[in-house]
């Protein structure tokens, strides 16, 4: 049986990873990593894909974020896989088909247990995620279940101390992997927030009166590796 992340668990029920806008981004990149340029096209060709399954399915579907920022969602997920691809590598985690197909089967549990009636790729429209990407979907997933076995020897640790340890573990190799690729972002996409490597439009400088105060004001985006 195969088990759900502690955190990210079934990915496409929460945001996942992207990285810093910095430098200047070759003509024509959406982003560009250390492994790979992720083309403009590319991106586009998936955003017309993830526009398209929101349209047959909108009914159906309430987005988690405004349809205006489709091409951040695609591209935080393009980027987020390329950053949990190189921390397979780095780690020594390898990946199969029916790992794969255990990852995606533990996300439909949780989508179930969650309620309602939503489809996978229902959900990961909802969250971003084009439906022709849900197998990179359980790559990502089973690498996280991979590493995390590893780290804790195929048995989750009930006590607080132990999982925040595990948790931790987890996230100093994710961030050391997202680290290596020296991502670029362009900034007419937006800039990435390493907290949640999410791709976030920069906020605008013109001046706008200040908000009143809040009890819980807006977490500032971490726009550094923190580790």
């Amino acid at each position: 049986m195969p088990r759900t992340s502690m955190k990210l668990a079934a990915v496409v029920l929460a945001s996942g990873v992207a990285v810093a806008a910095c430098g200047t981004v070759k003509l024509g990149a959406a982003a560009i990593t250390s492994s790979q340029r992720i083309s403009a096209t590319t991106l586009s060709d998936q955003v017309a894909n993830l526009n398209a399954a929101y349209q047959a399915h909108k009914n159906q579907i309430t987005l988690q974020y405004p349809a205006s920022q489709m091409p951040q969602q695609v591209l935080s997920w393009l980027v987020r896989f390329q950053v949990r691809d190189t921390m397979a590598t780095q780690q020594g985690i390898t990946v199969t088909p029916s790992d794969v197909q255990q990852a995606l089967g533990a996300i439909v549990v949780q989508l179930r247990q969650s309620g309602g009636n939503v489809t996978l790729p229902e959900a990961a429209v909802a969250n971003g995620l084009p439906p022709d990407m849900i197998n990179a979907l359980g790559r990502y997933q089973a690498i996280e279940t991979g590493l995390l076995d590893r780290l804790d020897g195929g048995k989750l640790p009930t006590g607080a101390t132990a999982q925040q340890a595990l948790e931790t573990a987890f996230d100093t190799a994710q961030c050391h992997a997202a680290k290596s690729l020296n991502i670029q972002i362009n900034p007419q996409f937006g800039e990435l927030d390493y907290s949640d490597f999410s791709v976030t439009l920069a906020p605008s400088t013109l001046s706008k009166p200040q908000p009143a105060a809040s009890l819980s004001p807006a977490a500032e985006p971490v726009l550094a590796p923190p580790c």
